[in-house]
């Protein structure tokens, strides 16, 4: 997946009210720019730290700058904008991919299942069960190379998890797909410290059948593409 526009580099003032965030630019003027994560981002978001933006001049958006990634001292990236893994995802599925689904021809996005929820990826495929895929935006690294999810208690993400688990007893497949938006990871753990209700969810759905797949990202100013799966540690 490709930027739309060629991000700018800035230095981060500060983030604020979750989706804000005060960024100066290389000429040295002071901008807003949206932050498309509700989450902590633990780590990611102290001051002075190094991030690329992608300008926009859309009339219809009043912020003209989107927080794309962060940069890190040892020249890798992670990537925080949480709507990026789906769009990745969708190219990579619609390639074939992704590995243990590559049978699946038909990828349809957000599709409505169980109560009041919506699947973000349902796979489809001859003579295959149907495989219904939630994807997660991992970009936590409290331990080197580890990566980890949550960065904070997610109630939506256990709701998600006994979803999954309910689409394995009705006969068909479930799997719950973590894409890790760092280039500094090779390994994936759950941040049970953080929320134990989601790990105990997590532990039920998968012993009630439900999948993890956990894959890597390759990140630069010009691009995130689905990378190669890390290593699980659960």
């Amino acid at each position: 997946m490709r930027f739309q526009t060629e991000l700018v580099p800035a230095t981060l003032i500060r983030r604020y009210k979750r989706f804000l965030a005060d960024c100066r630019l290389e000429d040295g003027r002071e901008i807003v720019a949206h932050c498309a994560n509700p989450g902590s981002m633990m780590g990611l978001a102290e001051p002075g730290m190094r991030i690329w933006l992608e300008p926009n001049d859309d009339p219809k958006k009043k912020l003209k700058f989107g927080w794309r990634l962060v940069e890190h001292a040892n020249g890798h990236f992670t990537g925080v904008d949480t709507s990026v893994p789906n769009r990745a995802l969708r190219a990579a599925f619609e390639a074939r991919a992704v590995p243990g689904l590559e049978a699946y021809t038909t990828v349809c996005p957000e599709q409505k299942y169980g109560e009041n929820s919506r699947i973000d990826f349902l796979l489809q495929g001859t003579d295959l069960p149907d495989a219904y895929v939630e994807v997660k935006s991992v970009t936590l690294c409290r331990t080197p190379d580890l990566a980890e999810f949550p960065d904070s208690v997610t109630a939506r993400g256990a709701k998600h998890l006994d979803a999954l688990a309910d689409m394995v007893r009705a006969g068909h497949r479930a799997i719950m797909l973590y894409l890790v938006q760092r280039t500094d990871c090779t390994r994936f753990a759950l941040a049970s410290n953080i929320d134990p209700a989601y790990a105990a969810c997590y532990a039920s759905a998968a012993a009630a059948g439900v999948e993890t797949i956990c894959l890597g990202t390759y990140i630069t100013p010009e691009r995130i593409i689905v990378a190669d799966p890390l290593e699980i540690q659960i």
